[in-house]
């Protein structure tokens, strides 16, 4: 005679998430941890679990939400400050996660993976200074370039010489067409990282119709006035 499962803990769904994540069936881990927050929602290792998971799948708002709750409810363990950096390192906001992995490493000083980040990231903020400072000047460069290059052009083919005044006036307008399309490429560039960590469609989705559910939900509710209210509840007591 078979032998009745035991019913699964939050403790084990977790052993099973875990040994999902090691044979990479990342998809599985995330429904068994999932499945063991909800028996144990105050559990914060769970959720630094799910969020770790998430970021190997690139989810990184879930990522980022799983790591937040991490720290709300343990704001004491590292882990969760180390979570939330590791999230913010990958979409490429690095002040956040040097803040984070400060924090990660303030709770828990001379951890070496801690260190080895905070290092890393400190490299990334130092190139991405500089790449904001240089970016837009290597774009006017190119202007100056393209505005030479126009001014030579024509005179190869008119073989005539463009006023000096005009030359300096054409080269300085593509001089700073290219500083300014050099420093809008790189705004762009940091919205779109920003915009890694944006809430998926779908998922707002889910949220508005859940809101337009509710609100339905509240207009077919009978409203009744105080006196109204008082009749239906002797009546209903008689």
């Amino acid at each position: 005679m078979e032998q009745p499962n035991e019913e699964l803990t939050a403790e084990s769904l977790k052993e099973l998430g875990n040994k999902a994540v090691k044979d990479n069936k990342l998809s599985e881990a995330i429904l068994h941890y999932t499945a063991a927050i909800k028996l144990d929602p105050q559990n914060h290792v769970l959720y630094s679990n799910r969020s770790f998971v998430h970021l190997l799948m690139k989810h990184y708002f879930l990522a980022l939400t799983d790591a937040k709750e991490t720290i709300t409810l343990s704001p004491l363990w590292p882990k969760g400050h180390f979570r939330k950096g590791e999230v913010e390192y990958a979409t490429s906001q690095y002040i956040d996660a040097y803040e984070s992995y400060q924090e990660a490493l303030r709770l828990k000083p001379q951890d070496s993976v801690i260190l080895l980040a905070l290092d890393n990231v400190g490299k990334q903020i130092m190139r991405q200074k500089k790449m904001d400072k240089e970016i837009p000047w290597v774009g006017a460069g190119l202007g100056i370039i393209m505005g030479v290059s126009l001014l030579v052009a024509e005179y190869v083919t008119s073989r005539a010489l463009t006023h000096p005044l005009l030359m300096s006036f054409i080269t300085i307008i593509m001089s700073l067409s290219g500083y300014g399309i050099a420093r809008f490429w790189r705004a762009y560039v940091k919205g779109q990282q920003r915009s890694l960590l944006d809430a998926p469609l779908e998922l707002l989705n889910d949220l508005g119709g859940k809101e337009e559910e509710e609100q339905e939900n509240k207009r077919r509710t009978p409203r009744y006035t105080k006196s109204q209210a008082r009749m239906r509840y002797r009546k209903g007591k008689s």
